[in-house]
């Protein structure tokens, strides 16, 4: 195809742009086609120099700014951007992990895109689906999984055909169906330890602050607790569920107490932000900590050492696992195509929120 149109002189004078200028505008102005003018902004391929200098004189003309996806499409290198999403990057243990990407993104000139689903699986979805259509590099999913069926169908729906076309995907925390790289932290293990930790101090009477049972790392939490306290031949009589959440942990406290039965000595909530909340319901009530009642959490996020009394937890190293994860996402994939699960034990800490049961 001839181009036979006006070009465009060096010393002509920049217009004022326009709120979005677009690549059709740069085109006609130059007088190319739309393929052409395509071709000599991204570097694709091979076009002669003078229909290059054409397009680029309108591009400054008119204002043009490159469309940074288009861009990645068309590049070799592919996109600098990574999709991270998580459940509520207001909880600290999520704000943790997602520090660690960022640090470790930065280090390789990467953008990430951060994302919060606040639990809610059909939104998990939609954002994975977005960035499919944004051609992230990768997309990393740092929340725990969810088990349901339905779920674990549309998500595979939507990343295995990103896989197949090269796309990576990583994920912290037990996903059951997804075959991808995995950072797992050892949460029914962790919860074990905790529970015989807890015993040890004298304590035979528990309750649970639970979340959502659909959540994988709620499953393994309270299913590792149980084993811990069935090793020293302890049933677990009550769990109070509630939402994932600080006032999750307030309300379930207050459920608790208000049941009427014989209080535990000890009580275990299966994350730190939902201690953080029984704590505060606990003193509200009137209940000492731990001279009435124990309290434990779980992931040790900054703000259980600065709490009254220092909640004692399980500890993750957070920024290290948001640096892991992006590690395994940015690593060549396995030449068998098998997946790579990186496990990370946690730490009992037992700090002043546990003690001896009241009476000992």
């Amino acid at each position: 195809m001839s181009e036979r149109e006006t070009p465009v002189h060096p010393g002509t004078r920049r217009r004022t742009p326009a709120a979005h200028v677009t690549l059709d505008a740069v085109a006609r102005e130059a007088g190319v086609s739309l393929a052409t003018a395509s071709r000599a902004l991204n570097g694709t391929a091979r076009v002669r120099d003078d229909l290059r200098g054409r397009v680029r004189a309108a591009a400054d003309l008119l204002g043009y700014i490159p469309n940074a996806h288009a861009q990645a499409l068309a590049s070799a290198e592919g996109n600098r951007t990574v999709g991270l999403i998580c459940h509520d990057v207001g909880d600290p243990y999520f704000a943790g992990i997602a520090g660690g990407v960022m640090r470790a993104a930065a280090e390789q000139d990467l953008l990430v895109m951060l994302a919060s689903t606040f639990r809610e699986p059909a939104r998990e979805i939609a954002y994975v689906s977005m960035l499919r259509a944004q051609r992230a590099r990768a997309i990393l999913l740092i929340g725990s999984g969810f088990q349901d069926r339905a779920w674990e169908r549309a998500m595979d729906a939507e990343l295995e055909p990103y896989v197949r076309a090269g796309g990576r995907v990583a994920v912290v925390s037990r996903h059951r169906s997804m075959r991808v790289d995995t950072v797992q932290p050892e949460n029914r293990a962790g919860a074990a330890a905790l529970a015989a930790s807890l015993v040890a101090l004298g304590h035979r009477d528990f309750a649970v602050l639970s979340g959502p049972p659909e959540l994988t790392t709620v499953a393994d939490r309270l299913a590792g607790f149980r084993e811990g306290l069935a090793a020293a031949g302890i049933t677990l009589r009550r769990v109070v569920r509630g939402a994932f959440t600080r006032e999750g942990g307030h309300a379930a406290a207050r459920q608790l107490l208000a049941a009427g039965d014989a209080r535990p000595t000890c009580v275990f909530a299966v994350t730190d932000v939902m201690a953080v909340g029984a704590l505060a319901a606990l003193r509200e009530a009137g209940v000492r900590v731990p001279e009435d009642m124990s309290l434990a959490g779980f992931d040790d996020i900054p703000v259980v050492r600065e709490v009254s009394p220092p909640l004692t937890t399980v500890a993750l190293p957070l920024t290290e696992m948001g640096e892991q994860v992006i590690a395994l996402a940015l690593r060549t994939p396995s030449r068998a195509g098998r997946s790579r699960v990186l496990r990370i034990e946690g730490s009992v800490v037992l700090r002043g929120s546990t003690g001896a049961p009241p009476g000992s």
